[in-house]
């Protein structure tokens, strides 16, 4: 295969163009030539999630890079992507869901509780190419054959190689492979804890590796980090990094395994990367560790529910009612004699004296 010229480049989102001519846009959508909103609404369903995770982990690699022409749309030259339209599609809907023009739950929630990355949608790296031709050979390499990228793991000790064999600092690797700093760090003291993990007597870590996004994301929590006393790892030179947990902690390091990762006799109580911050939420309250700690097959749930952490979502949910009940006053006697509404506002009463009841207000 030609090797192909061009070296990476980095460019604000809003100047990619998704392909008109993608393939997997169906024969008659390359000849009409769809805008570029129809082409975005279309991608939406592309099974962005994971790329968007992906993004929040570890940021945008240089390795990554799509591969763009210069082609005419809409009468002027753009940048088009011609191989990364689905990365672009899914930085495009993770900017959006920041933005608050995303209504899907799954999008608002992989987004909750993380600050918005600016260099994530104002640095994209890209290698721009000269025509189509060019790299019809590495598309059909990448999606006949089908190139595998990095598990994250894999990612990670990488970075831990060119930081320990490299003697290069955080930002001296930010800028090697095309991330950033703080997910350059979190990446290189969450490996270094999985090292340590590998010697401590009675820890397996076959799962860790198998889940280690879980692990990386949980080190963004300043709960976490206390309860593993790696607090003080973070914003130091990476050589005073190793060992990251101290010989005190060890028996919470093994807990911490055991709760996140399971032991091969009790499963984990996180089963999902996105529970990571209810479970930070559990670690930084004694009800809830206490409960962890006294139940052998303990609820995640039930953790959060006895550390207090449902106490916001309630009041969204009864507030969100009492607003939505004060809408329908203004309207509801013209419907008095609807049968529905009778049996629903009756449930609704039912409630309400319940509440009553339970918060101890007294009648008005």
């Amino acid at each position: 295969m030609q090797e192909m010229a061009g070296q990476i480049e980095y460019e604000e989102l809003s100047e990619f163009y998704l392909d008109p001519r993608n393939p997997r846009l169906g024969l008659s959508d390359n000849v009409t030539q769809l805008p570029q909103e129809e082409i975005y609404q279309r991608m939406r369903d592309w099974s962005l999630e994971e790329l968007a995770i992906s993004f929040l982990e570890s940021g945008f690699w240089a390795h990554e890079a799509v591969l763009c022409t210069t082609e005419e749309i809409d009468g002027e030259d753009r940048l088009v992507v011609i191989e990364g339209n689905r990365r672009i599609a899914a930085l495009k809907r993770l900017r959006n869901t920041y933005a608050g023009e995303e209504s899907s739950k799954r999008w608002l929630e992989l987004v909750d509780g993380i600050e918005k990355p600016e260099d994530l949608f104002s640095n994209v790296p890209y290698i721009r190419i000269g025509s189509r031709s060019e790299i019809d050979a590495f598309l059909g390499f990448r999606h006949v054959t089908g190139i595998k990228d990095w598990a994250p793991p894999e990612k990670a000790r990488f970075i831990a190689k060119l930081i320990d064999e490299g003697q290069l600092g955080y930002r001296d690797v930010m800028r090697k492979i095309g991330s950033t700093t703080p997910v350059v760090e979190r990446n290189y003291i969450a490996f270094s804890i999985l090292t340590q993990m590998e010697s401590v007597e009675g820890l397996s870590v076959e799962e860790v590796k198998n889940r280690f996004s879980v692990l990386f994301l949980s080190l963004r929590s300043r709960a976490v980090q206390r309860f593993l006393g790696v607090e003080d790892k973070f914003g130091v030179d990476p050589k005073e990094v190793n060992p990251p947990v101290k010989a005190d902690k060890l028996e919470q390091l093994k807990e911490y395994s055991r709760w996140l990762f399971g032991d091969g006799e009790t499963p984990p109580v996180v089963r999902d990367s996105r529970e990571v911050d209810r479970f930070a939420t559990v670690l930084a309250s004694d009800e809830g560790l206490q409960y962890l700690r006294a139940v052998r097959t303990p609820s995640l749930e039930k953790a959060y529910v006895i550390a207090g952490g449902d106490q916001e979502e309630i009041y969204e949910l009864v507030s969100t009612a009492a607003y939505n009940l004060q809408e329908a006053l203004s309207s509801i006697h013209l419907y008095k004699d609807d049968e529905r509404l009778i049996a629903v506002s009756r449930r609704l009463v039912a409630n309400a004296e319940q509440i009553r009841r339970t918060l101890g207000i007294e009648p008005q």
